[in-house]
Order: structure tokens, then sequence, then C-alpha cells
């Protein structure tokens, strides 16, 4: 199966004119305290170059969404809104994860472009300018996809490209080093906003829209300030969630696998009674009986896991509870001064 390649920038086709857009920047944000005054003074500066160039429309502004912060992350968030017009705020009521707070900005915010990035400055805000572009040209969604990984440790780096040749081969649709650095047009906002996912898996999700795309690359950079947010056992569990949201291949492989068992018992069957029958070397022991125990239930155990997990996404999908509750918003674009 090969990775979804979507319109790329150099290929040159008629597109509509379109006019200038409000932009929104959505940002999730967990315990960001550090980079916060970075990222804001990069992104204000941003949207006033963009305005003064006639490429984003007055009104646009920067939609921080506070994950259920423990450190100053939202008092500096109303702050900065309390100040800066073109900052506004977003207050979960608790932390939810980094994809329930994304998706809640995508389905906050205003409009006519959002564009979804970190907040720790390693997605190249300077790509912005060329999305927008590749929007003007007709194309409702853009994706950021990284040129390199030179900021990565080898070990995240293979993993990461492997995770993503994986989901490849198992049938999901993403786009190879693509995360969760996209431009989204209103039009493909509102198509999201009928996807009523339990488990958000967006880097596989937005691709079930269907519109037209491109592709701007970027050169990652390191981490400004703080420490990463995504250490190894929320990459699993992403990974994993990534898997299991979009293909059933796991389900699949245990039937795969149980008919290679049974086949290989079977062979081991005829090949013992062989030796009992037309043989003297049959000799009685405990490897012949314990290592097959072993074996079957350890199939056993782990393919009665991976069915438990599916059963596990359709339990909690039927409750259909809220994937997030928003404590507090800030910002001129709500019409609130602080909470």
């Amino acid at each position: 199966m090969e990775l979804l390649h979507p319109w790329r920038l150099d290929f040159q086709q008629p597109a509509p004119l379109r006019s200038t857009p409000v932009v929104s920047l959505v940002l999730p944000c967990f315990n960001e305290q550090e980079v916060l005054p970075e990222t804001t003074r990069r992104l204000v500066a941003l949207l006033a170059r963009l305005e003064a160039e006639g490429v984003a429309a007055p009104g646009s502004a920067i939609y921080y969404v506070d994950d259920g912060s423990s450190d100053a992350t939202w008092r500096l968030v109303a702050d900065y809104a309390a100040t800066l017009p073109a900052v506004c705020g977003i207050k979960l009521s608790r932390n939810r994860g980094h994809q329930n707070a994304l998706l809640c900005g995508l389905m906050t915010a205003p409009g006519d472009v959002l564009v979804s990035l970190d907040a720790d400055l390693q997605d190249d805000v300077e790509a912005i300018p060329k999305m927008l572009a590749a929007w003007r040209d007709g194309n409702e969604i853009v994706y950021a996809v990284r040129s390199r990984r030179d900021a990565d440790g080898f070990l995240k780096r293979v993993t990461a490209e492997g995770y993503y040749r994986l989901l490849a081969c198992l049938g999901v649709q993403v786009l190879f080093n693509h995360a969760d650095f996209r431009l989204m047009s209103r039009r493909a906002i509102e198509s999201l906003r009928a996807y009523e996912e339990t488990h958000l898996f967006l880097r596989g999700l937005v691709p079930q829209l269907g519109y037209r795309t491109a592709v701007v690359e970027f050169a990652r950079a390191a981490r400004f300030a703080g420490t990463s947010k995504y250490p190894l056992r929320k990459m699993l569990a992403l990974a994993w969630q990534g898997i299991t949201s979009f293909t059933a291949y796991p389900l699949r492989l245990i039937t795969g696998v149980g008919a290679l068992v049974s086949l290989a018992s079977l062979l081991m069957s005829a090949w013992a009674l062989g030796i009992r029958l037309f043989t003297d070397h049959a000799m009685p022991g405990w490897a012949s009986v314990v290592i097959p125990m072993y074996l079957l239930g350890g199939i056993q155990l782990l393919s009665l896991g991976v069915i438990g997990e599916y059963l596990a996404k359709v339990y909690e999908s039927t409750k259909k509870r809220p994937r997030f509750h928003v404590e507090a918003v800030v910002g001129q674009a709500f019409g609130a001064e602080g909470a």
C-alpha cells in the first residue's frame, strides 16, 4: 500500500480566485509557560505582516487551547488576551489530551482558514504564508510535512518513520512525516465537524475528508524551551490509537496466526505419530507438552487482548460522552476580557 500523495505545489492547475481570508492559528498547550512568550511574539508579528501584505484579513488571531495545564500557561494566555487583540484563549475544564484539545480549537475558533500547529516552535511559522498561497490556489487542506528530522534523535527518527510506513502497509491513509501542522478551510472544518469519533487520530481522519489538498515542506526545528509533552508512553498510545481506529488488520492477523498455529499443531501431531509407529526413538518428555501449551496460551491471551481493545472502543463509543468541556474563553473574538 502506498502512502497518500496529495496535490503538490508545483502541480499547476487553474483555481478559483479567493478573497483575503480571516486566518485563525490554533495551538493546543499543555504546561508551555517557558515557550509561550516567544511563541506569542513570533505569531503576533507574523499575523501583523500577513495583514500588512494583504494576505490575511483584519480579525485574524491566535487561539491557544489550554489542555488543563498545571503551570502558569493559562495565566499567560489570559494576560496576552487582555493586552493583545490578536490573542485569544480557550481553557478546557481538565486535561483531555492533545487530539481533543486540538479538535476543540478547530471547532471553536472562527475564521475562513484555520492553521493548527504546536506551541513549542518546532513547526516553522514561516511555512504558514506558503500554506496560504496553496489555499489561494484552490486547495481546501494544506499539509505541512517535515523535509527532514535532524532535530530528532536517532531512535525517535527511526521509530517515527517506521510507524508511518507501518500505517501505510495496514491501509491507513496518512502523509509520511506529517503530524498536526496543517491548514484547513472553513468548508473542510465544517465537514470534519460531522465526524463523531470518540478516539481521535486527526492525522488519519483529515485525509478521509477527500478535498483537494497540497503539501508544503518545512524543516522541523528543535524545541525552543521546556520539555516534550509527548514521552514514549504517550507516543506509543497515539500510535496504537492510529492503528486500531482506522484498520481491522490486527483482528485479521489473529485469524492468520491461529490458522498457522493450527497447521503447525497438525504437522507436529503427524510427525509424533510417525515417530511412534515407525521408529524406536520416541522418548516421552515434558518439552512436547509444556512448550506447545505455553505457545498456545500466549497466542490466546494476545488475541483476547487485541479483541478486547476493539470491544473497548465500541463500548466507549456507544456512551457518546463529550470529548471536552470548555471552562472559559478570553479574547476580543469571543467578546470576553478574561476568566
